[in-house]
Order: C-alpha cells, then sequence, then structure tokens
C-alpha cells in the first residue's frame, strides 16, 4: 500500500432532537486504495453510498446574505473560490474558503428565537463559487459526523 490512509475534514451542519441546527467538524476516513477502473491505477478512494444526485454550481456575491433558511435537501458543498460563512442556530458561525467541504443536512428545524435552519453569506470583496452535490435520500436527526 502507497502512504497512510488520508482524512478530509468536512463540516456537518445538522438537525438535533430539539429541533436545532448545530455544526461540528468531522472527517471522511473510510478511504481505500484501489483503481476506480481494472486498468487505472490505485489512489484513494471514500465512496458514498449510492444515491440520486443533482451538481449546481453557484456563485455567490460579493455582499450576498441567504437569510435564515434550511438546506432544501442533504447537499454536500465544496466551495472552489472566495469564502462563505454559515451560522446554525445554536449561535456557531464557520467561514470556510476555497477546498473546505460541508455536509448541509439542517432540514426539520424548528423555527427558535427568529431562527430556522442556518444563515449564510459571502466573506470578503470576491465571490464565492461552489459546487452543490445535492442527494435525493431522506436527511437524518441527530446523526453528527455520520460519515466518519
Amino acid at each position: 500500500m502507497a502512504e497512510t490512509t488520508p482524512k478530509m475534514p468536512y463540516w456537518h451542519v445538522y438537525t438535533d432532537t430539539d429541533g436545532i441546527s448545530r455544526q461540528e467538524r468531522f472527517t471522511l476516513s473510510n478511504f481505500r486504495f484501489q483503481g476506480v477502473g481494472p486498468d487505472v491505477a490505485p489512489q484513494w478512494n471514500d465512496k458514498q453510498d449510492p444515491a440520486k444526485s443533482g451538481v449546481t454550481f453557484t456563485v455567490l456575491p460579493v455582499g450576498w446574505v441567504g437569510d435564515w433558511h434550511e438546506n432544501p435537501k442533504p447537499q454536500w458543498i465544496a466551495v472552489l473560490t472566495g469564502r462563505w460563512f454559515v451560522e446554525t442556530m445554536d449561535g456557531h458561525r464557520v467561514e470556510m474558503g476555497p477546498g473546505e467541504l460541508m455536509f448541509g443536512e439542517d432540514q426539520n428545524t424548528r423555527p427558535h428565537d427568529g431562527r430556522k435552519g442556518h444563515l449564510s453569506g459571502t466573506v470578503g470583496d470576491e465571490p464565492c463559487t461552489m459546487m452543490v452535490v445535492g442527494l435525493d435520500v431522506t436527511p437524518t436527526v441527530n446523526q453528527p459526523g455520520r460519515f466518519t
């Protein structure tokens, strides 16, 4: 085998049992050293469960703020350029930049103090570009770090 099994950090925005959105940092760690086909050199892969999905490339303009809202469905978000922030109902605010990964799964939150889901927006003086992979799966509740 090549090197030590890699780990890839990600933020998980999730809903707890009280309906409050929270976020914590975890790592993808189920990597296997194998080729993606019979004649392909091995590489490190952490295959996720199969799911129907859609890909959207998004550009958030400078100064953009998405008022309190839930992710429309469980989705992986990868920041390509620029920076953005995500603030969850528990008051935790995280800023992310290029190469950072987040799994948004804050569906089924309950309104609390005028908040529901999360608040997000751009940071700095350049747009934030992202790749969003929305999954057609049932969202979980209170399963933080479920991909580790």
